[in-house]
């Protein structure tokens, strides 16, 4: 079954697609810093990531300097969302440089 995952790579790139594995999100080369799910609320404009990858863990944002997306998710404000009570909601396109492709 493919679920809406995504993973960060160490140069900031935010792959997302419908897969069965977090990995075959990577490409050759790749280093993983984390991943998670993803869900678009066309609603609220918002491309919310969430929870943690099984084989790489919670997104590391904090190593990042830059956010590279995808072009189709250009306009919409980009919120990961921690399963926990302590970190809440961030806004990540509000604290990380965002560059589309």
């Amino acid at each position: 079954m493919t679920l809406p995952k995504f993973i960060i790579t160490s140069d900031g790139h935010l792959r997302l697609g419908w897969v069965h594995m977090h990995r075959d999100l990577l490409q050759s080369g790749d280093k993983c810093f984390g991943g998670g799910y993803f869900f678009v609320d066309s609603v609220s404009m918002q491309l919310k990531l969430d929870r943690s990858s099984y084989d790489y863990g919670r997104p590391m944002w904090h190593l990042l300097t830059r956010l590279v997306v995808p072009h189709e998710y250009r306009g919409m404000s980009i919120v990961y969302s921690y399963d926990d009570d302590d970190c809440g909601d961030v806004i990540l396109s509000d604290i990380l440089p965002v560059e589309y492709i």
